[in-house]
Formats: structure tokens, sequence, C-alpha cells
């Protein structure tokens, strides 16, 4: 396999040496372009294009293949190196030009969309208007090259010519050779040029426009640069090396459009029905084949059937793609690959600890909230689902998390399908969170689809784990039915001493060193030395850690009545997390030094205590095993 981004040079072979061994190491990709270069390296039909001289001088055995993927992958084998001209390729490229100059109403005005099931020179054009049926047969193209703008031929000329650059990623330049021939010998061009101007359809002297025209067919190319331009059509009008865009992605459609229902002429429908990719091909011998998002193919055989497309261009394509399942019409994978994870807050709950009473709301009651982790692009196939799933859910669901951290795109349609799902909800008493997404990104139209009335039913959260406990305290409103004191009067409220007789807490309260934080102080920082276990007697703290990419991440939420910093009592060292107060904060500490001193003092108080520590730590054991189960579930 080759890595794309290498130099523009010779032809190479696509391999990789082992430096221990020397012997070429070939991806599966770059092996199976090789069998098939082989396998059809000795098709001996068609003939090159002789109604333009300089064509008829080709090498009908030439033969390249190029698949080049969205992320800038490039595979390739045979002579993807030797220049060739692009001829009708360029017709969708210059098409996606007059869109972006003169926009889609003044284009539609004057060359139409449907497929005419005729020759690329077949003179189509609408009986009243003079309109041509589509852009890619020659009347079509002619029609585009007129609407490019530009002050004088020169600049309409480097209009194209850099448009067709930026598709293929490097400075591309005219064959004079070719277009003097192409010009000499473009008599029944030139009749559809005038027809045209005899229609109105080109509204100035038509030379230029045809000129122009054989020009943009004269460009040179190889079958790499093929690759290359399907592959930024793949993806979105961006070149997948350099990052350049070459084309607005609202155009992008359009011209995918006309080149799957028109690109291969007379050969269009059963193309699309063996092949399913949108294409283009060229009588210089080029082929393009585009599928959306994933990756763009050029062929380069002079060799043409009598339809005017490369014989082994349209074998190949067909190879490629029922080999490789690439028919953008062949059955879906399932949709629910769309969810990476499904699960609901009866298994998985969020970072803040609570009391018996509040996990015995979650235990009963956390099947009516579900989380969807979300992967990939989301788009209405992909969306479909799961809002199918939330309504036919009924009242039996509270809250539904949706959560876009994996989530690499939101089209229109889904966003406008959420916006949908938040009237539903509010029609019904649900809630719907949104989480690790923000409303100018990905979801930048939501706000404008959204029912300002239906807007308190959908909240946005920084992170998954926000959006939990958001979820939690609306279960904990609904179902709670006592309020957790947010302050202890005393030591023998405190978790950590359940079974501990009055005179061991007199004394533990006589050990404890009593301290008061300010909401956003820190009480212990990483790498501290772990000497006291505190008692939380009021207000609430969080255990974070920082991350290496900057932020921190939060571990646990702690409330009164429970202790941090155990490991002083276990195993010594150096903290390995800050605990932060999130409120007023007071807790009392007891000492390494003074638990120590516990054994020969109070024996029975040191072991309650350490009890009560390690069933704290199994019930923590046990909801991450819990959550864990939920997660692979």
């Amino acid at each position: 396999m080759k890595k794309a981004g290498a130099a523009h040079g010779s032809c190479i072979g696509g391999g990789m040496t082992n430096p221990s061994s020397g012997a070429r190491v070939v991806s599966p990709i770059q092996a199976y372009l090789e069998r098939l270069h082989a396998q059809f390296s000795g098709l001996a039909e068609g003939a090159v294009a002789s109604y333009i001289p300089e064509l008829a001088k080709a090498d009908p055995g030439a033969f390249g293949i190029v698949i080049a993927t969205v992320d800038g992958h490039v595979y390739e084998v045979g002579a993807t190196r030797q220049a060739f001209t692009i001829q009708s390729i360029s017709k969708p490229l210059v098409y996606g030009v007059a869109l972006e100059d003169r926009g889609r109403e003044r284009v539609h005005s004057v060359i139409g969309v449907e497929p005419t099931g005729e020759a690329f020179n077949s003179i189509s054009l609408e009986p009243e208007t003079g309109r041509p049926l589509n852009p890619m047969i020659n009347a079509g193209a002619i029609a585009t090259s007129s609407l490019v703008t530009g002050d004088g031929r020169e600049e309409r000329l480097a209009r194209v010519v850099d448009a067709i650059s930026a598709y293929a990623g490097r400075p591309l330049a005219v064959d004079e050779a070719v277009f003097e021939s192409e010009r000499a010998t473009g008599h029944r061009n030139r009749a559809i040029g005038h027809m045209l101007r005899n229609y109105d359809i080109v509204t100035e002297d038509p030379e230029p426009a045809l000129e122009l025209y054989f020009k943009q067919c004269s460009v040179l190319v190889d079958c790499r640069d093929l690759a290359l331009i399907a592959a930024t059509l793949a993806n979105g009008g961006v070149h997948p090396i350099n990052g350049q865009r070459a084309v607005r992605e609202e155009f992008v459609s359009g011209v995918l459009s006309v080149m799957a229902t028109c690109g291969m002429y007379d050969f269009a429908g059963e193309w699309v029905y063996r092949v399913g990719m949108a294409a283009k091909s060229g009588v210089g011998g080029g082929v393009i084949a585009v599928l959306p998002g994933q990756l763009g193919i050029g062929v380069f055989s002079p060799a043409l059937d009598a339809r005017g497309n490369s014989v082994r261009g349209v074998k190949v394509c067909e190879s490629i793609s029922a080999d490789l399942g690439l028919h953008f019409l062949q059955p879906p994978r399932p949709l629910a690959s769309a969810v990476r994870a499904r699960y609901t807050m009866a298994g998985v709950r969020s970072k803040r600890r609570r009391p018996e009473s509040e996990r015995r709301v979650f235990d009963e009651h956390g099947e009516r909230v579900v989380v969807y982790e979300l992967q990939g692009d989301v788009r209405f196939a992909s969306t479909e689902r799961v809002l199918r799933e939330i309504i036919d859910a009924g009242d039996a669901l509270h809250f539904a998390v949706l959560d876009f951290k994996r989530v690499t795109h939101i089209d229109l349609a889904a966003t406008r399908m959420l916006a949908s799902l938040v009237a539903c909800c509010a029609a019904r008493g649900q809630h719907l969170v949104l989480t690790r997404v923000r409303r100018g990104e990905m979801l930048s139209e939501f706000g404008v689809e959204l029912d300002p009335r239906s807007a308190r039913c959908v909240s946005f959260q920084p992170q998954l784990d926000l959006g939990l406990e958001w979820c939690e305290r609306g279960l904990l409103e609904r179902y709670a039915q006592a309020h957790v004191a947010s302050a202890l009067s005393g030591l023998a409220e405190h978790r950590l001493c359940d079974g501990t007789s009055e005179a061991d807490i007199a004394h533990l309260d006589m050990q404890l060193e009593r301290w008061q934080f300010e909401a956003g102080a820190s009480i212990v920082r990483r790498g501290d030395a772990a000497d006291a276990l505190y008692f939380l007697m009021s207000g609430e703290v969080s255990v974070i850690v920082e991350l290496p990419q900057g932020g921190f991440k939060r571990l646990a939420t702690l409330s009164a009545g429970m202790g941090f910093g155990e490991s002083a009592l276990i195993a010594g060292g150096v903290r390995s997390a800050d605990v932060r107060a999130d409120t007023a904060v007071t807790c009392g500490a007891l000492s390494a030094s003074a638990f120590a001193r516990l054994e020969a003092e109070r024996p029975t108080l040191m072991i309650r205590l350490m009890q009560n520590l390690l069933q704290g730590t199994a019930e923590t054991a046990a909801r991450l095993t819990a959550e864990v189960a939920a997660l692979e579930g």
C-alpha cells in the first residue's frame, strides 16, 4: 500500500519493503488491484478514439487503476502516471464551476438534468426551448462552458483550469496539440454551439464557449489525478490530501446526481444497475467513479467501446463494485450500528455517590432513563430507529439521553428530527438530554428548528456524566420520599461510624482535626502525602483527575456522611487525585498516626472503621461491575 501524499513522479507498485527480510509487503487492497490489473491487461476489445487525430496516437495497451479514499490513502497499479487528456470527465467539474458562478436557478434555466439515453455527441435539445437535456452531453457541456464567468477568454480559461487543478490537487495545463486537433475537427460541436445560439441558450457568439470547451477537454491529467478528483467529490468537495476545497459543498450533490444519471451517456442505466456509483467517462480513456463518503476510483485505458467508454474501465469498475460491495443501492448494514451503546440508569449512573435511600430510587426507577451513545454520521436513517424507540417507549420513559462524543456529523434532516422529537417529548412530559454537543457546532440549525414552547424539555450537558446526574435529580424529584441532609449533626450520623458505640464515637471525635473550606478550595492535591482519612460532615466535594489533553474528569462527587482519603490508612504513599470543595465544606481529618494508635487504645473502634471502609469499597466494586455489564450488554 502506498500512503497518499508522496511526490508526483513515476508509476509505483504500491507496496512496502520489510526492512528485516527485504520482501515486499503488499496490503490486501493493493494485492487485489494488482490481480485485477493482471486479469484485464490481456483484454483486447475496443479501439482508441480516431475522430480526433491526436487521440488516435494513444497506446491501446496502456492501463492503470487507482483507488483514493476520503482520508487520503492512494492505491495504484499500472500506468497511473501516464499523461492523457481529461476529455468529457471535465464536464461535471465545469458544471460545478457554472453552479458556483451563476447559481442553480440560472444554470437550470438553460441546461436540464434529464438523461437522454443517447450518445455523447447527440443533439438532444428540448423542441421548443432548445435547452440541452443535461450537462453531460456535448450540447449541455458547451452551454455550461458559456456560463463560466471571467473578464475575457484567458481569465475564463484560468477559472476552469484552476478548478480542475483543485480537484486533482496539483497544477494542470492544456495540451495544445490536442486542443488544435479538437478545434480543427470539431465541426459537429461547432454546429451544436450555433444551434444553442439560435435558441439564445448561448447568448453571445458561440466561438468563445466552443474554444473553452475544446480547451477544458484538452487538460492533461493522469490516472492518479482521476482518482483524487473522484475522491474530492466523495469528500464533499474537499481534496482528501491537501484539504483544499475544489467546489462548494452545496453543489456536490447536484454534480454527483447528473453523473449518476447521465455520466455514462446511453450506458447510464446499465452502469447504475451493474456498478452503482456516480461516474463519468472520457474518450481519452479515463473513467472516474465516486462512492460518497468513502472513495474515488480512476481507471485509464484508451481502448473504447461503441459508446465511447473505456472497455477496461467499465470492466474494472464492475468488478470493484461487485467484489468490494460498493453499489450505492445495496442493502445497508443494520442501522443499529449508529448506536454504539444503549443502557439505562438501572445499570449506569453518574459519578455522584448517593446514600442508600437515593440508590433505592434508581434501582426501582432507573429503567425510565435510557442512554444512547451515538457514533459516526447521524443521518435520517440512523436517527429514525432511535427516535422510534423513544416514541414507542411511551410513559415508561422519563428521560432520553443522546451522547454525541463519537458523532462525526449530523445532517440537517437529523437535526430537524431531533427538534421534532423535543416537541413530542414535551407533549408527553418527557425530557431529552443532549450531551457532549453544542448548538453552534454540529447542531447549528437546532435552535431554528426547535419550537420555543418545547425548549424547556431539552437540556444540553457538556459531559455524559453531568447529563446522567441531571436525570438523577429529575428522578429524585419525582420519586424520593425523604430529603437528604446537607449537613450532619454529629459523627454518630456518619456512615463510617455505623455500629460504633457512643464511647468509641466520643473517643474518635477527640482524635479528629476540624477543617472548613470555601467553595472551590482544594482539600487534597494529587501527589500530596496520603496521611489522613476525611469524614465529610457538611457540603459536597468532587474527586477529580487532570487529563493529558487538558481539563479535568470527575471520578466521584461525595456529600455529607461520606469519607475520602482511605488509602492513607490502607496503603499510604501519595494522593492519586485531587479533591475539590464544590460547596462550603466542613470535615474532620483522622491522621494515619492517630488511626494506628487506635489498635492499642480502641481496637473495637479500629475494626469497626475498617469494616465500614471495606463495605464502601465493596459497594463501589459492585457498582462498577454492574456498569461494565450494562455497557457491554
